[in-house]
């Protein structure tokens, strides 16, 4: 799961959502240091990731990306089902992707100074290139991936994964759809038991 769904996922809730988008950037047990509903947040980034990292079908739809992506496999299918979150995202929300995606440039923008260094470097792009919206289109998640792959620590190969998209498309689009309702039903149960 890459933003859009970590956004998603947190329903109406901004501390979550906060929590969520900064989670990469706080490391250990330094979400200690943030109050409870951003630190609520953090850890339900991580019990999101660890989940779909785990999990048999992302593990198989990982297996189709090993080979050329390597231990970047699972960037870029945490992208590929932002993708098909978006292309199908009128099956999620009666909001429209457009005004969601504005809707939460704004939530962050407002805590935008209190953010940990690497998603405050972050967040201009995704607003000013509205990743949310790009993810959509191959030819948006392309030009994702690309900018992911000028960024990334070693060659990760990430620039070309919008053809290992089409390649094999209705298959991860098969694997996103077994997957999804499981996260959706996995985040439900961390919110009821966790967040109490």
């Amino acid at each position: 799961m890459n933003f859009l769904a970590h956004f998603y996922l947190c329903g109406t809730d901004e501390g979550l959502l906060i929590g969520n988008f900064i989670a990469d950037g706080v490391k250990g047990k330094k979400y200690e240091n943030y109050p409870e509903h951003i630190r609520n947040g953090i850890l339900m980034h991580r019990a999101i990731d660890h989940f779909t990292d785990t999990h048999g079908i992302s593990s198989k739809a990982r297996d189709l990306l090993r080979k050329e992506f390597n231990h970047y496999s699972g960037v870029v299918l945490d992208v590929f089902y932002d993708h098909f979150l978006a292309k199908n995202w009128k099956e999620f929300s009666d909001e429209t992707l457009a005004d969601y995606s504005q809707r939460i440039y704004t939530i962050l923008g407002k805590q935008y100074e209190s953010f940990p260094e690497r998603p405050r470097f972050m967040f201009p792009y995704m607003r000013d290139h509205d990743w949310l919206m790009a993810y959509a289109h191959v030819e948006g998640v392309d030009r994702v991936m690309k900018g992911m792959s000028r960024r990334a620590k070693y060659i990760s190969g990430m620039e070309n994964s919008g053809e290992a998209l089409k390649r094999n498309y209705a298959e991860f689009e098969k694997h996103f759809r077994e997957f999804f309702p499981l996260i959706i039903q996995h985040t439900e149960h961390f919110r009821n038991s966790a967040l109490r």
